[in-house]
């Protein structure tokens, strides 16, 4: 059976961050990913958004890494080429009396170390975004988006040119506990051992988690899917910055967010559903042109179309309490080199780069 120290799976923009960070430090990396390609999922189905940390609890994992990993992105995309843009957001209050919730924003904000919020009124509203409607809104300038798939590739050729090994097509089933770390069986009837196995694989997290064997299922958190859709319009966008509505329980409203050609989507809404399908409800248009046409009245009529959809896998649902992402070490599980995530929505774009950083520490790199 081949040997390697650092077992990773899962490919998406955490798994091939990861796999980077290590390989970078001297690891011995593969890189197995259930898919024919990288990214098919969590990763390349999301907003693009570089976040700036206003929501996430004060000295949560999520509030550190978020904080953290967008100073490491921007620079990241500015010193490899990148594409990404820090255009700014704005989340917009639709009349007076919501105006003091963006004072709330603004101090939640300044919590979590962000010392850059302020809050306009209507007027600089209008002159900033003159298609936008709205009593004022709060400016994050640190907020703005990035190409997600060049960010991955870009991640993965730096891995392999530390010498780390990409296998696609190649789905986890078992791995067991093995003189050097884990025994691993792929679908293919492929086997490894490892020292260190790295559990990234994000929607498919608890699959390979219970393929584990001597791993308590007991420390296994809720699977819960959270979907969301976008609808796009033709053309080049009205906005110049992200347009956020004021944010709603267990999700940040449709907002609208730019792509680096100068095009426009909103979402996503929230969905819980029970199994991965990408789908658009097109019934969900009315409702979309609706949500939209609370900060852009002027949204013609009939100009949205369906435009993709992403699930966000959460260790929270229905009924339960929010929970942010959780890293699992041998502290939790027992099983010395096993480093599982659950849950990783997000800021996990955002923050992938100081999340590899974490999981390195956790390994002692």
């Amino acid at each position: 059976m081949d040997h390697v120290q650092t077992l990773v799976i899962g490919a998406g923009v955490i798994g091939l961050a990861i796999a980077r960070h290590l390989a970078l430090r001297g690891h011995e990396v593969l890189i197995a990913e259930a898919e024919g390609a990288i990214g098919q999922h969590t990763s390349s189905r999301n907003s693009g958004v570089i976040h700036a940390g206003i929501y996430y609890p004060p000295g949560s994992d999520q509030q550190r890494l978020c904080l953290a990993g967008k100073a490491m992105l921007y620079d990241y995309c500015a010193t490899r080429h990148v594409g990404h843009a820090r255009c700014g957001k704005l989340t917009v209050a639709p009349n007076a009396e919501r105006v003091p919730e963006l004072h709330q924003l603004q101090a939640r904000g300044a919590a979590n170390g962000l010392d850059d919020l302020y809050v306009i009124g209507a007027d600089e509203l209008r002159e900033r975004e003159p298609a936008v409607a709205g009593a004022g809104a709060m400016v994050s300038p640190s907020s703005g988006i990035v190409d997600a798939p060049g960010l991955m590739l870009s991640l993965l050729g730096e891995a392999e040119g530390a010498g780390a090994m990409l296998a696609l097509a190649t789905r986890f089933v078992a791995a067991a506990p093995h003189p050097a770390g884990f025994a691993v069986r792929f679908g293919d009837g492929a086997e490894v051992s490892c020292t260190n196995l790295i559990n990234a694989a994000a929607l498919g997290a608890w699959d390979v988690a219970r393929g584990i064997e001597g791993l308590a299922l007991g420390s296994i958190p809720p699977c819960n899917l959270a979907k969301g859709s976008y609808f796009s319009i033709s053309g080049k966008s009205p906005f110049s910055a992200l347009i956020y509505p004021m944010p709603l329980v267990g999700s940040l409203g449709v907002h609208s967010v730019q792509d680096l050609g100068g095009g426009v989507r909103f979402g996503p809404d929230m969905e819980w559903i029970d199994k991965v399908e990408y789908s658009v409800d097109t019934g969900k248009q009315a409702m979309f042109e609706a949500a939209i046409r609370e900060y852009w009245p002027d949204l013609p009529a009939g100009a949205l179309h369906p435009d993709g959809a992403g699930i966000r896998p959460r260790i929270w649902g229905p009924g339960m309490a929010k929970r942010e992402f959780e890293f699992q070490g041998a502290d939790i599980h027992g099983l010395p080199g096993l480093v599982q995530l659950f849950g990783f929505e997000s800021p996990g774009l955002t923050a992938c780069l100081a999340i590899a950083r974490h999981v390195g520490e956790m390994l002692a790199t």
